[in-house]
């Protein structure tokens, strides 16, 4: 994990996501988990491009439980947006590079 994403853990969730001044966007994902790992470097790309409009953040769902369950994930690769500390949007899975772009740019 670089400097553009950040880890979030069950502890640090509301303040870093839920009582945000900007939208978040919170990778739920495995270390075991392929299309996590795969999606990884693209959403790097994304906060690196769209900085200052929107965080990136990552909650490991092997070390974080209470979480994933509050937000009622599934599946992994799981990404969630918030927005005023409200859930605004969700794609689940390992999408293009533009397609969670546009998500992000229709949502914030």
């Amino acid at each position: 994990m670089s400097t553009s994403t950040k880890a979030v853990t069950d502890s640090s969730f509301e303040g870093e996501v839920l009582k945000s001044s900007t939208p978040v966007l919170v990778d739920f994902w495995a270390e075991w988990c392929g299309p996590c790992r795969a999606l990884a470097p693209k959403l790097e790309e994304v906060a690196n491009e769209l900085g200052g409009k929107v965080r990136i953040v990552k909650v490991n769902v092997d070390e974080n439980e209470e979480t994933p369950r509050r937000f009622g994930i599934r599946g992994i690769p799981a990404l969630l947006l918030f927005k005023g500390g409200q859930e605004v949007g969700q794609l689940v899975g390992n999408h293009p590079k533009d397609a969670i772009v546009d998500f992000l740019n229709k949502n914030i």
